[in-house]
């Protein structure tokens, strides 16, 4: 006798096996109009073709050199699944690949996502990815594809996964890091809107310590709760960035400051023989650090290099032009702070004066 299956006398279908291609469909109708408004120069963002088609020409640009960045959310997603909160991890999502093009200083032009599930969910996937397009609107990128894979066995109950993919553009005598860095360089820090994307196994770890409820109210930020303010976005730097080069000449090189902290990040933008020298009193450490810090017994060099401590970007500028730069980014809404110089190689290539307020 032949096993009957759910689908009746039509034999197994795809949605017995787990795959709802129907959810799936509904998703993307669902999806159009925020993709739609992520449109830009160079790209209508329709979607449904088998690939997303970028005009340079119609950006712009005149001799473009591309520049490509991936990234994910990390385990900030787990917070996210617990508590319920899932658009704002897709403008994490795009800050963690936009804010790695910027510092080349390439304009942002088009991004793609891959959202990955056990069994979809429409309304968990629209959350995601309308936040995906709130984070292409602040970037000015085009949001032109992405794939939502539904695999059975792979994930657990309302378990996801995601990755983002953004390609950039530079003009070929624009590119940043500059080769002119040089001793005497001032660093301006970009503060951040808190612990962005990264250190979160960490975050979740001490959480775990404290015995705290996702739901009971931060310690360290009146009005929200725990998880609210653990799920604060990461900060996209692009517009005040892209706003400073195109006003201002003396930006020599940027970095944005994610796992491995500024001891990690800035070596990388820093030409053999060049040291950063940063004074850490100088820098706002938000209350999120100071409480991490606290409840977790974490000693200062470990909060430097699991997490961005209040700076997620710092911008290497020619000291002549400091003051121009900063007055730029400022207008563009950042809070700036000079935090350090670059100096003739010492024993280190990041080098820390002072002790951060935590």
């Amino acid at each position: 006798m032949s096993q009957s299956s759910s689908s009746g006398s039509n034999g197994l279908t795809y949605a017995d096996a787990g795959v709802d291609i129907d959810a799936g469909n509904a998703m993307v109708d669902r999806i159009k109009p925020l993709v739609k408004a992520t449109s830009r120069p160079g790209a209508d963002s329709d979607i449904g073709g088998f690939g997303g088609l970028f005009d340079l020409k119609g950006a712009g640009f005149t001799d473009p050199v591309l520049v490509a960045a991936n990234d994910g959310v990390g385990t900030k997603l787990k917070i996210a699944i617990e508590t319920g909160q899932h658009r704002t991890v897709g403008i994490d999502l795009v800050a963690m690949c936009v804010n790695d093009l910027i510092v080349q200083g390439a304009e942002p032009l088009f991004f793609l996502d891959y959202f990955a599930t056990g069994a979809l969910d429409v309304d968990t996937a629209t959350d995601v990815v309308a936040g995906i397009a709130d984070g292409c609107k602040m970037a000015g990128a085009a949001l032109i594809g992405g794939e939502t894979a539904e695999m059975p066995g792979m994930y657990a109950a309302g378990d996801y996964d995601l990755a983002g993919f953004s390609v950039g553009a530079v003009e070929r005598g624009e590119i940043l890091p500059r080769q002119d860095v040089a001793d005497g360089d001032v660093l301006l820090g970009l503060a951040s809107s808190g612990v962005h994307s990264n250190g979160y196994s960490m975050v979740r770890k001490i959480v775990e310590l404290t015995g705290l409820e996702w739901s009971a109210a931060a310690p360290f930020a009146e009005g929200l709760t725990l998880g609210e303010a653990l799920m604060v976005p990461t900060k996209i730097y692009v517009k005040p960035l892209l706003a400073a080069l195109k006003e201002t000449s003396g930006i020599k090189a940027l970095a944005h400051i994610t796992g491995g902290g500024l001891p990690e990040n800035l070596p990388r933008v820093l030409p053999k023989g060049s040291s950063a020298r940063i004074d850490l009193a100088k820098i706002s450490v938000p209350p999120v650090f100071s409480w991490l810090a606290e409840k977790g017994g974490v000693a200062e060099a470990e909060m430097l290099r699991t997490f961005n401590c209040g700076i997620g970007m710092v911008v290497v500028v020619a000291s002549d032009e400091a003051t121009a730069v900063s007055a730029a980014l400022e207008t563009a809404g950042e809070t700036v702070v000079k935090i350090g110089r670059i100096e003739t190689a010492g024993s280190s290539p990041v080098l820390f004066d002072g002790a951060l307020k935590l």
